[in-house]
């Protein structure tokens, strides 16, 4: 698949490309929101297209043409507002969703939170966060999109060690980005992830084993 990565200067974004870029299967287009970020990622020889999320959908859908399937990992980041959660986390969100059947990509990847599908356990402290995800993730299933939601625990930046838990209800847990990064590679041609949406923590199962659990 030609994947294109909305979120790709972020911290999962960026173990994303790079992965995909070494994967055999998969190439890449790195989607970022301001052209000194693409720098970074031109000098590596990889495809990237300029675009912000709080922009048209069809400056999203020009960013997607090419590619076939889309993985969303943005977000608005711990320093802004809630404004910008709503517009990036959400609205954002969708639009990209409105972008994929624009121009006919029909595999996607959300990357959620765990736990936003049960707003009672949802983070005291990160209520409007949680909300946009929850109702992002609401419009992706509703779509005409083959999905797939991913909700990771809280994030680590040690190394991964390949080996998850994934299943629909995970209370609690954390994981790293890597294997987080390495679950979307995955989850993009696992029959088995379409149309499921499941919480992702550190565990005691390969990847590729795992997903096949669900």
């Amino acid at each position: 698949m030609n994947v294109l990565v909305v979120g790709a200067n972020g911290q999962v974004g960026k173990l994303l490309v790079n992965q995909l870029r070494d994967s055999q299967e998969h190439t890449v287009k790195a989607m970022v929101r301001r052209e000194e970020q693409a720098e970074a990622f031109k000098k590596l020889d990889l495809e990237v297209a300029v675009a912000c999320l709080e922009q048209s959908v069809e400056d999203i859908a020009q960013a997607a043409r090419g590619c076939n399937a889309i993985v969303f990992t943005a977000g608005s980041g711990r320093h802004t507002g809630y404004d910008k959660t709503l517009l990036i986390d959400l609205d954002g969100a969708v639009k990209t969703i409105e972008a994929a059947e624009k121009v006919g990509i029909k595999r996607f990847i959300m990357v959620s939170a765990i736990q936003a599908h049960r707003r009672e356990n949802w983070n005291e402290k990160m209520l409007p966060y949680y909300a946009a995800k929850y109702y992002a993730d609401k419009m992706l299933e509703q779509s005409e999109l083959t999905y797939t939601i991913i909700r990771p625990g809280g994030l680590l930046s040690e190394p991964g060690t390949g080996m998850i838990t994934a299943a629909e209800d995970i209370r609690s847990g954390r994981i790293p980005r890597e294997d987080v990064a390495t679950t979307i590679i995955h989850s993009l041609t696992e029959e088995n992830t379409y149309y499921q949406s499941f919480d992702l923590v550190s565990g005691g199962v390969p990847v590729s084993e795992a997903l096949k659990l669900l």
